[in-house]
């Protein structure tokens, strides 16, 4: 009996292990009925745990979900005071100035957005429900930006050309009519000489840089000062005649000077003057001559940042402009008070796992990966392998995005994993569905759990495996949690921020490759 397989199991309280067997004696090995009878009788004599559960069956691969930590945060981003938060004094810096290179290596400070904002929430489940709205229009955005450039329309030829920008023509297509501010990381950078500190957005899926400005015609809240042109001695207006200023995809000429606009799908857009300034990454040192929009109109969801940096692979990206070989950066919780980095030209983590870049011809922004497949549970979903495939057309595939929240599915992909999922948690007490979320659970009545892994696949039989508080998310305080993936019409699939928190995304320009380094914050 010492090799024997146990046979029959409980739960167990506060154990992040299976459950073990019960105590056998030979004699119960000799009355396999009498053995099971008496197995299900002790069963049912003892209680439900309501601290811990385990899956039914150990047939797949499973995580840790600790409730209890997630549901702590949950709490406490509510009445975390942004002023806490130690802001880099810049001013009294000197940096130097950085000739760009792909050698040069520097970065700034990362934060999440509730760490910054001091916007008041009636409970978390709202919190949830404005961050989603918010995500819904960010997802439009991008969409429409690609089927401009599928459609090989370009956006100047949506509105007529003027002599000055109107706030009017700037209509789009795709307008959410959310006012509840966009952005959900942003990074403390320097403009201007002598520099003066603020937070933009970052944004691997857009290229144009760009700040509020002084004077504003119409410039929504932002936390720090707007920017004043007249203060800053590396200030330089970009002629018509620029080659930043006719790489722009909007733009316009007033008094030979170079005028830009920017559009997002999701209504959106800022309006102003194209520039060059002082560009400075903490105390590691300051690029000159960027080209930056100075937005003077500026409209939409960009509520509490002064503006944005693009990462994306265009050539007027913050990335290309400062030959940057690669970059990367670590999200951390967004119900953290925790910051990170976002570092340029730093080497590539050696635990990294590794995903071919790719790159389609209709556009040159996203940055699209090699993926070969998707796992619940170490079971490979069966998914056909042309789904995440960009096409001859540049229609399919899938992208990494720092912006985008929740990650985003072609329809039958997402049915798939879900439909994994939820075959493998048929123990965990179902939920209603909420906004994006169609699989949800009560997990009140638990400290922790165990889930099945979720994993994406990648080329050469690389595997990133998720924690399970990147996929199974707080939809309220009171223990209602979600899967964390999203359907979508749209060909285009998206690996969102909420599935990259705590991992080191590294883009290594260079060589075409993306790097998911777990643990590296």
């Amino acid at each position: 009996m010492a090799n024997a397989e146990p046979l029959c199991l409980t739960s167990t309280l506060h154990t992040p292990h299976f459950p073990k067997a019960l105590i056998r004696t030979p004699k119960m090995a000799l009355n396999l009925p009498l053995l099971l009878a008496l197995c299900t009788i002790t069963l049912s004599l003892i209680p439900s745990p309501t601290f811990s559960r385990t899956t039914p069956s150990s047939d797949f691969s499973t995580t840790v979900l600790d409730i209890s930590a997630s549901l702590h945060q949950a709490h406490q981003v509510l009445s975390f005071n942004p002023d806490l938060l130690e802001s880099s004094n810049l001013e009294d810096t000197q940096l130097s100035d950085i000739t760009p290179t792909s050698s040069s290596s520097f970065f700034v400070q990362l934060h999440p957005r509730e760490t910054l904002l001091n916007e008041q929430h009636q409970n978390y489940k709202s919190l949830v429900l404005a961050r989603l709205a918010r995500d819904s229009a960010r997802v439009n955005s991008l969409t429409m930006k690609l089927q401009l450039a599928l459609n090989n329309v370009n956006k100047s030829d949506l509105y007529p050309t003027q002599t000055e920008i109107r706030p009017e023509d700037l209509s789009t297509p795709v307008s959410s009519g959310t006012g509840q501010g966009s952005g959900e990381y942003f990074s403390r950078v320097g403009v201007g000489q002598p520099a003066n500190p603020y937070y933009m957005v970052i944004d691997t899926g857009s290229d144009v840089n760009w700040i509020q400005c002084k004077p504003c015609s119409d410039c929504y809240h932002q936390t720090d000062p707007i920017f004043d042109p007249s203060a800053s001695s590396s200030y330089n207006p970009l002629t018509c005649e620029a080659q930043q200023c006719e790489a722009l995809e909007m733009s316009a000429c007033r008094n030979g000077r170079c005028l830009y606009q920017v559009s997002y799908g999701d209504g959106s857009f800022t309006v102003g003057e194209y520039v060059t300034e002082t560009v400075s990454f903490g105390n590691t040192g300051s690029i000159s001559r960027v080209a930056i929009g100075c937005g003077h109109d500026n409209e939409g969801l960009f509520l509490g940042a002064a503006g944005l940096l693009g990462l994306g692979g265009g050539p007027l990206s913050l990335t290309s402009q400062i030959k940057a070989s690669s970059f990367s950066y670590c999200l951390v919780d967004r119900d953290s008070g925790k910051s990170s980095t976002l570092e340029f030209n730093s080497p590539l983590p050696g635990d990294s796992v590794t995903a071919p870049m790719l790159k389609n011809q209709k556009v040159n922004t996203f940055y699209y990966v090699q993926l070969t497949g998707m796992s619940v549970g170490g079971q490979m979903v069966a998914v056909p392998p042309e789904t995440f495939a960009v096409g001859q057309s540049g229609t399919g595939g899938i992208i990494v995005d720092s912006g985008t929240a929740i990650t985003r599915l072609q329809t039958q992909a997402y049915n798939s994993v879900r439909d994994a999922f939820r075959r493998m948690t048929q123990n965990l007490r179902s939920a209603e569905g909420i906004s994006l979320f169609d699989t949800c659970y009560d997990l009140s009545s638990l400290q922790s759990v165990r889930v099945p892994t979720v994993s994406f696949h990648f080329g050469a039989d690389k595997t990133w495996s998720l924690p399970a508080k990147n996929y199974l998310i707080p939809v309220d305080s009171a223990g209602t949690y979600c899967f964390a993936f999203a359907p979508t019409t749209s060909a285009l699939s998206i690996i969102g921020n909420v599935q990259q928190q705590g991992t080191r995304v590294s883009f290594d320009l260079a060589n075409s490759v993306v790097g998911f380094s777990p643990n590296k914050c």
